[in-house]
């Protein structure tokens, strides 16, 4: 791997798959399978493919995220990458930009999430979680929960509390539609805004929200409270650096994407991993009985190691952001192969995830391979990047964990649940992963 150009290096191999959409709806169904099998077929980890004409460069392996996320020369661009996908419906987010533009609005948004502030939020979550989790029905062992529409809404609760710190009504349901919207257009087939087609509705989703945040922006400006609205409001670098109103409002409505529907992902692959080994299930009580019936507080949540490790398993089998895009700015090369400037590339996590060459039986739930012991997570640098790497490793990350940890340690006090034998949840991974049956599970409770 190197980042400069010899003329007599070659192209990637080039296969387009189906005419026009190529293999735009065998990725959208399994976006595991067709990388892996393409890499099979070339003996290569870069082939040329076609996204419904949209062209890509997929780059597999770890050595391919490490090119592309660490971007040592700056050869390629975030921006240049997520624009097509996400340009129309989430302007202006974080992870679409690039360079010092990047770097300046990273610098402000940091202030939202640092250890002071994150101690705060932990409450909150802890307070919200016990009382909506509480209220979960009382069922029997006959009875089935839904675990990702209890948890979308769940999420949405915290949404509101800890994002907007707020109370929205009947206005959270709207809030949610639209969110589901934009996430639909992000993929859609037909990119312009046309009725009545999914980037018409992404965008008319779009607007709505503009408008709801813009209505409570003049009040978050003139008050100091603890969500994070307010704090990207007051948030200023060591530079004096501040949010204009745009800006706050384009990245609260990625922020709120972003937690909701990945940490929505985290948490369902979490139950049904669970669901499937319930030992575990065991091993996570036992580790929060040490701390008793007290509400945990953030050093506690720093102290859950082995609920660390069943959250990282399940983040590597079942990555809330399967794919990673970024436009070339300059010719680069990897493993023999010329890629020009202008192209665009993809890498994988999801496959870098079930790598047998670094993983251990890499199908198999088994949180102990990131156990001090194993550290199997260690033989690569990016052999693990559930979220992303380099400048634009996710910003939110130890945000998603303590949320997840708050939910789950919740659950795991109050219920026990499980599957039938032989279930294997039929999952969807785009454009954000989850079950295409809701993942039914027998939810019993066992106290509270």
């Amino acid at each position: 791997m190197t980042s400069s150009v010899s003329m007599e290096m070659k192209l990637p191999p080039k296969d387009f798959g189906m005419p026009i959409l190529g293999h735009l709806l065998p990725m959208y169904r399994d976006m595991l399978e067709v990388p892996t099998r393409l890499q099979r077929k070339y003996q290569s980890n870069a082939i040329h493919i076609n996204m419904a004409g949209q062209e890509y460069v997929m780059l597999l392996g770890p050595d391919a995220n490490q090119m592309v996320l660490h971007n040592q020369d700056d050869s390629f661009s975030s921006a240049g990458g997520w624009e097509y996908i996400i340009g129309k419906v989430f302007p202006g987010a974080i992870m679409a930009m690039d360079g010092g533009h990047h770097r300046y609005q990273r610098r402000i948004m940091q202030q939202a999430f640092k250890k002071p502030v994150l101690v705060k939020y932990v409450e909150s979550m802890n307070e919200i979680a016990e009382q909506r989790i509480g209220q979960w029905s009382r069922q029997n062992a006959e009875e089935t929960f839904l675990v990702y529409d209890n948890i979308k809404n769940l999420l949405m609760d915290f949404g509101v509390h800890i994002f907007l710190g707020v109370e929205l009504g009947k206005d959270s349901e709207k809030m949610v539609q639209h969110f589901v919207s934009c996430v639909q257009a992000s993929l859609a087939i037909i990119r312009a805004p046309v009725p009545p087609f999914a980037m018409w509705r992404g965008v008319r989703g779009r607007r709505q929200l503009v408008k709801m945040f813009e209505t409570m922006l003049p009040e978050k400006r003139a008050s100091n409270t603890p969500d994070f609205f307010s704090q990207f409001c007051h948030a200023e670098s060591e530079e004096g650096e501040r949010y204009n109103d745009q800006e706050i409002i384009d990245h609260m409505i990625f922020l709120m994407l972003a937690a909701h529907d990945t940490t929505a992902t985290a948490l369902t692959a979490m139950f049904y991993c669970l669901a499937k080994h319930p030992e575990w299930q065991d091993k996570l009580k036992a580790e929060l009985a040490t701390f008793g019936d007290k509400p945990l507080d953030y050093e506690d949540m720093e102290k859950l190691t082995t609920l660390s490790w069943v959250f990282k398993e399940c983040m590597r089998l079942y990555p809330s952001v399967p794919s990673l895009p970024r436009a070339v700015v300059k010719d680069i090369n990897f493993e023999g192969y010329t890629i020009r400037a202008g192209q665009k590339v993809s890498i994988y996590p999801i496959h870098t995830h079930r790598d047998p060459a670094i993983w251990t039986n890499p199908e198999a739930f088994d949180p102990l391979r990131f156990s001090p012991e194993r550290s199997e997570h260690t033989r690569h640098r990016f052999a693990y990047v559930p979220f992303g790497g380099g400048s634009h490793m996710c910003i939110g990350q130890h945000f998603a964990e303590l949320q997840t940890k708050s939910i789950m340690s919740q659950v795991l006090r109050q219920f026990r649940w499980s599957v039938p034998d032989g279930y294997e949840m039929p999952y969807q991974m785009a454009p954000i992963g989850k079950p295409k049956d809701g993942l039914p599970v027998k939810l019993v409770r066992e106290r509270g």
